[in-house]
C-alpha cells in the first residue's frame, strides 16, 4: 500500500473543513429562520395562544437538536457516549415535565 501524498491529504482536509463550514452556516441560517418564524407566530393576531405556545416550543426543540448535532459536534465519530448521555438526560427531563404537567391538569 502506498501512503497518500501530503498535497492530497491537505486537499482532502480542506474539502472536509469547507463542507463542515457549509453545514455550520446552513444550520445557523436555519436557526435564524426558525427564530423569525417564532417571532412572527407571536406577532400575528388571531392565533390561539395554546397553539402559539406549542408551536414555539416545537421550534425550540428543533433548534436545540440543530445545536446539539452541529455545534456540539454530536455528529462526529467517537461521540456516541456523550450523545447517549445528553439524549438520555433530555428524555428524563421531558418525562419529568410531562409528569408535572399531567399532575397539574388532573388536579
Amino acid at each position: 500500500m502506498t501512503k497518500p501524498s501530503t498535497s492530497t491529504s491537505m486537499y482532502m482536509e480542506r474539502q472536509k473543513r469547507k463542507r463542515e463550514l457549509t453545514y455550520y452556516l446552513v444550520s445557523f441560517v436555519m436557526m435564524l429562520f426558525l427564530t423569525g418564524i417564532s417571532f412572527a407566530a407571536v406577532a400575528i393576531k388571531g392565533i390561539d395562544k395554546h397553539f402559539t405556545a406549542f408551536f414555539i416550543v416545537t421550534l425550540a426543540v428543533i433548534q436545540v437538536l440543530f445545536q446539539l448535532y452541529y455545534f456540539m459536534h454530536l455528529k462526529d465519530k467517537n461521540h456516541a457516549m456523550p450523545a447517549l448521555f445528553i439524549y438520555s438526560g433530555a428524555l428524563v427531563a421531558f418525562i419529568t415535565v410531562l409528569t408535572f404537567v399531567s399532575i397539574v391538569w388532573v388536579s
